[in-house]
């Protein structure tokens, strides 16, 4: 028998096609939804000329919110305590998360009514991924008999030993009393009232309380579009290697690491190195290729746009990543989308979604422990790099299957299922490694 199409209204306060990070993956994940379900998204009106743009029809397929009356400031105000451009991510998310209930305030206006009359058989809440913004619409959808689900929720990992000098430079003051999220006032109502919550990590799945964890699944918040991702890395299984590394060159991205780590490889043409994009560190690590004499080796690409990035990666072999702090990873998944075989620190979401099939984690520890361990395996790459290609296609093989947004879609709409029917969520989702 086929089921009935489910109508779900998607609130995703960040979702735009045009930009990066939490507003593509909110934008990616409500679009996908459509296509398993009559969805409305609801979203904030800054997003409102680029879901346009992308086709959605405004009043049928979305409503654009103006809370700007409050988040303008907010956002103006989060700009000036974090310190600096590109830093203070913590202290921004808090100041900007306090603004978030008068959004949702105006989504229960408008769609209260509709809710409360059974228009809808879940409400949704996809951004804001992070688990410190409380949602007032959980126990309200509750009351109404109306399904609430969460997520996913992702962010706060701790920031490993050895590395205060990152999280200074990156001006995390806030990070070291985040913990006190876990007392904000609505915090226990919104986990109470939720149907399902989805967690990006399993960090983020280990805060939320042992009582709730029967309703609680693990599922990354990234996935790939595979239109995007046309093109295969060369996977010969000889040498050279060719690496790349992909991210803000910032501290603990850990770009600098990477370098100091294959040095052997870079000085006796075993490995060149592509460097892509842009920060603080990049007029540092110029220099650090410079003193060692390896400028011949390492190509710095600057900041490149997403649709541009892909033609340097699938020139790879490795995907060379030791950041030491990173909630979701998509440019994991990315690279294992073009065949290249992620080595990355096994801290965090890099290390929950890299496998003995699919790539190499590189054990977390100190700074100079990294570097160790790093050069190690790449060494031992080099030394056989006939293993590569069975990994490259172990890794562009898992992600086509279960980290699309099609595939991500399928699996929010079975957890949709579930909670709808009170029955316990689907086991048989990706697991983390």
């Amino acid at each position: 028998m086929v089921e009935r199409r489910l109508k779900a209204l998607v609130i995703a306060e960040a979702a735009n096609p045009e930009w990066v990070s939490v507003p593509l993956v909110g934008w990616s994940l409500a679009h996908a939804l459509r296509d398993v379900a009559d969805v409305h998204i609801v979203t904030q009106v800054r997003n409102r000329e680029a879901i346009l743009r992308a086709g959605l029809v405004e009043g049928r397929d979305f409503t654009a919110i103006d809370s700007e009356r409050l988040a303008a400031p907010m956002w103006r105000l989060a700009e000036r305590l974090s310190m600096g451009k590109g830093v203070g991510w913590t202290m921004k998310t808090a100041v900007s998360t306090l603004g978030y209930g008068y959004f949702e305030r105006l989504v229960w206006r408008a769609f209260g009514p509709a809710i409360r009359a059974g228009h809808y058989d879940v409400v949704h809440r996809v951004t804001p991924l992070t688990p410190t913004a409380n949602s007032r619409i959980a126990p309200l959808c509750a009351r109404a008999g109306v399904p609430f689900v969460l997520g996913p929720l992702n962010g706060g990992v701790p920031w490993p030993a050895g590395f205060d000098g990152e999280r200074r430079r990156e001006k995390e003051w806030l990070s070291y009393v985040r913990g006190a999220y876990k007392a904000l006032p609505g915090r226990g109502a919104m986990l109470r009232h939720a149907a399902a919550i989805i967690c990006g990590s399993m960090h983020t799945l280990g805060e939320i309380p042992a009582r709730y964890r029967a309703k609680t699944v693990w599922l990354p918040e990234n996935a790939i579009e595979p239109a995007r991702f046309s093109l295969t890395a060369p996977q010969p299984g000889t040498l050279p290697l060719r690496g790349c590394f992909i991210g803000r060159l910032v501290p603990y991205k850990g770009a600098d690491m990477a370098i100091e780590a294959a040095l052997p490889l870079l000085r006796d043409g075993r490995l060149v190195l592509d460097i892509v994009g842009d920060g603080p560190q990049a007029g540092p690590l110029r220099d650090l290729v410079g003193r060692e004499g390896v400028a011949q080796a390492v190509r710095f690409h600057g900041w490149l746009p997403h649709e541009a990035v892909q033609g340097v990666a699938a020139q790879a072999q490795l995907l060379v990543f030791p950041s030491v702090r990173e909630f979701g990873g998509g440019v994991v998944l990315e690279a294992m989308a073009l065949g290249v075989v992620p080595v990355v620190a096994d801290y965090a979401g890099p290390g929950e979604l890299v496998d003995d099939a699919t790539g190499f984690r590189i054990p977390m520890g100190r700074r100079a422990a990294l570097v160790a361990g790093l050069r190690a395996r790449l060494e031992a790459i080099a030394a056989d790099p006939a293993m590569l290609p069975g990994m490259a296609r172990a890794g562009q093989a898992r992600v086509m299957r279960d980290f699309t947004w099609a595939a991500k879609a399928a699996q929010v709409e079975r957890i949709w299922r579930g909670a709808i029917a009170r029955a316990p969520l689907p086991q048989d989702l990706p697991r983390p490694r």
